[in-house]
């Protein structure tokens, strides 16, 4: 399944610089095998913003969950989730 991911990073101003830069280089570490093993398919900074859109694809819902609580920086995001499917009018649909 695809799911469509925007997720928000709200860090706490005071947390202390070095916590936060470890937070970073774990999460950019998981988010770059997520991304080398397939599952992970797209990640698109949003311009002026410190989050994301991103496409995932896992068997369903409960992989999903895996995943996402699986990042170091989770505690600190705000998400919004939806499935995504085929659309009948994609090219990828039609070819030809």
């Amino acid at each position: 399944m695809l799911f469509h991911v925007e997720m928000t990073v709200n860090l706490p101003p005071t947390m202390d610089a070095q916590v936060t830069q470890d937070l970073k280089t774990r999460e950019k570490a998981l988010a770059l095998a997520l991304q080398r093993s397939g599952k992970w398919v797209h990640l698109w900074r949003l311009a002026g913003y410190y989050a994301n859109i991103s496409v995932i694809e896992v068997s369903g819902p409960d992989e999903l969950h895996e995943l996402l609580t699986s990042l170091p920086l989770f505690p600190y995001m705000s998400m919004q989730v939806r499935a995504l499917c085929p659309h009948l009018s994609a090219l990828a649909q039609n070819p030809g």
